[in-house]
């Protein structure tokens, strides 16, 4: 068997989950680590404390917003940031390129703010330009895995009360639509093929909710999307909730897959 790992983590803050972020590396080793809002300026990228734990790092963010990194066990090759419709590039919201032989897209899909404001009409907007994306650069069929905040929570088994929620941003019909043309390209919600139907899996909690984790109160708005090779060659799709639970942690934690591609590479 020739294993793949891929891990993407929402940190909210960089620099501020290091404490968490390096040690999982070394037990987990994956061999790409995507990782949202770093939230941090190029020029203060903490590089040095992956480059010690023997990953390579490409990212692009800015103070305080945004902000997207991948880390991995090798160097990857075609490495490019944000979209090239001709519309806003939102180079600290995406980068793909292939890592590992895998081509990667690691991407936090704007959050939309309220269904009344330009925020919202651009989250839709950009869900469109991510399928268009898709179209023009990668063939249809070909390996291909997309992952990140998607900031959807597509079914009533993801958020824990679907009635009190529906509406919001990440759980209303116009962004359930938009999430299911992107996946009609060709792509496979990885967790929910390893785990139909279950509920009460999440990948977000709250700050703002009282004990939102013993509580079980969260949503599930990170995903890893794959095409039928590699999703055909899954093995697993799990949430690591220990990094939720640790101190100082982000209100979201770390989705895993793991893939079997020996067939595959061959």
């Amino acid at each position: 068997m020739v294993a793949f790992k891929i891990a993407t983590y929402n940190v909210n803050s960089i620099r501020s989950r290091l404490h968490i972020i390096i040690p999982w590396l070394q037990k987990n080793r994956p061999d790409v680590f995507c990782m949202q809002e770093t939230k941090v300026d190029d020029d203060k990228f903490p590089t040095v404390e992956f480059a010690e734990v023997g990953y390579h790092v490409v990212f692009k963010g800015e103070k305080q917003y945004n902000g997207v990194a991948v880390a991995s066990l090798v160097e990857p090759d075609e490495v490019y940031f944000g979209l090239d419709d001709g519309g806003p590039r939102d180079g600290d919201r995406l980068i793909r390129g292939v890592f590992s032989d895998i081509p990667v897209i690691n991407t936090y899909v704007p959050q939309g703010r309220d269904r009344e404001s330009p925020h919202f009409e651009y989250k839709l907007q950009w869900f469109a330009r991510l399928a268009d994306s898709l179209e023009k650069s990668y063939a249809r069929g070909s390996p291909l895995i997309l992952c990140g905040d998607l900031n959807v929570a597509p079914e009533t088994i993801d958020v824990h009360d679907p009635g009190r929620l529906l509406g919001h941003v990440c759980f209303t019909p116009e962004v359930w639509k938009a999430f299911a043309l992107l996946k009609s390209w060709g792509l496979q919600d990885l967790f929910r093929k390893h785990h139909p139907g279950q509920s009460g899996h999440y990948t977000f909690f709250d700050y703002r909710v009282p004990r939102s984790v013993e509580r079980g109160l969260g949503w599930r708005v990170d995903h890893i999307l794959a095409t039928p090779p590699l999703a055909d060659r899954s093995l697993s799709c799990t949430i690591d909730m220990n990094p939720r639970r640790t101190e100082r942690p982000s209100d979201h934690t770390i989705l895993v897959a793991e893939f079997d591609i020996g067939v595959w590479m061959k």
